[in-house]
């Protein structure tokens, strides 16, 4: 596995990373209730840095205190975060990682009796996982005011040592609920066309920059089809190709299943993370994920045009994902894993429940 394990250095910056093996940001629910990272939530993640990934993500972190997405959740919005993200970017510097921040907003996935205060949105918005509880239609004042705290949560992970931030731009949050026509019904300068959908995230990524240095790493993650949000993947790939032009350093693919495909304009079945790496032509390092396991997975998605390989199960199975694939052959185990497996992979018992929610991860206790 040289190419996976080889640097990788980021164009604008020349920041060198020390392989292209990156930990996806991972919901863990292992946060201290203020948001403030806990100990348990530390040990896990600078696990992976010992264990040597290139890149260490943190969970989604909310950037403003009624942003929450769930129980548990880290975040950025307050400076009283600030010492405990420090002691974490400082030992997976330490480790020799680069550290990211993923920053993010619910929208209306922030379920009102966790927040205390009605979901907002790009316009009055709701989903079966709110249970009937409606989202209210943002106002131009407060869409300006959830950009600055993007800015400002950006700030404080530069503070803290973070080499940089991902802005989660996928998975049905608040930035992808602007993106998506069904959810964004606006007809103000924050909706209508592609355009206006995404000046929302145009506006994040200069704010960001604006309160940052030039050295500090910046990126957004995008899923390339939600079709709740009506979200398709031709208008991703023009967003994505923006996002060379607006200081981006990385686009994170979000396949979900980097083996499936979609027909080209010749009819041909072409992967997701193809589609991007022709259309992005270079421009831009791609992050991609979705079903990485072991070293053909990894292979494929280079093969198919990925920069660095992120991975979820797989790193919260292994901690040494990346050691492992230095091994001829390698293949790590897959699940369902033993409780017992793991805790020694530095799960909480918080997190090895959650992780229990997945279909046939965890093997069932007696």
């Amino acid at each position: 596995m040289a190419d996976a394990l080889s640097e990788f250095s980021f164009p604008r910056t020349g920041l060198t990373v020390r392989n292209r093996t990156v930990l996806a940001a991972l919901t863990n629910k292992q946060s201290h209730e203020d948001g403030v990272l806990s100990q348990e939530e530390h040990h896990w993640l600078t696990m992976r840095g010992e264990g040597g990934f290139g890149i260490v993500t943190t969970a989604a972190a909310n950037v403003t205190e009624h942003g929450r997405g769930w129980e548990g959740e880290l975040g950025v919005w307050s400076d009283h975060h600030v010492p405990g993200l420090s002691h974490l970017a400082s030992k997976l510097s330490e480790q020799g990682a680069v550290s990211l921040a993923q920053l993010f907003h619910g929208g209306m996935r922030s379920p009102s009796n966790l927040t205390g205060v009605q979901p907002v949105s790009a316009s009055e918005n709701t989903e079966p996982s709110m249970k009937g509880i409606v989202a209210r239609e943002l106002t131009h004042v407060e869409i300006e005011s959830i950009i600055l705290a993007f800015g400002s949560a950006a700030a404080r992970c530069e503070a803290a040592g973070f080499s940089g931030v991902e802005l989660h731009g996928a998975h049905s949050y608040l930035i992808s609920q602007f993106l998506g026509p069904k959810t964004n019904r606006r007809s103000d300068q924050w909706g209508g066309n592609l355009q206006g959908r995404t000046m929302f995230l145009q506006r994040i990524i200069q704010e960001v920059r604006a309160q940052t240095s030039h050295e500090f790493i910046v990126g957004v993650r995008l899923s390339p089809t939600i079709q709740d949000l009506g979200i398709e993947l031709q208008e991703t790939l023009e967003v994505a190709k923006w996002c060379t032009d607006w200081g981006l350093d990385f686009i994170h693919v979000s396949c979900w299943d980097v083996f499936q495909t979609l027909p080209d304009t010749n009819g041909e079945e072409t992967s997701l993370t193809k589609w991007f790496s022709n259309h992005l032509d270079g421009k831009i390092p791609i992050i991609t994920t979705g079903k990485i396991w072991d070293g053909d997975d990894v292979r494929f998605a280079m093969d198919q045009g990925a920069d660095l390989v992120g991975v979820g199960r797989a790193g919260i199975a292994h901690y040494d994902w990346p050691q492992q694939l230095s091994e001829a052959d390698a293949s790590p185990e897959k699940p369902p894993f033993t409780v017992e497996h793991l805790k020694q992979a530095g799960l909480s018992d918080t997190f090895v429940t959650y992780m229990s929610r997945w279909n046939g991860f965890v093997i069932p206790q007696d």
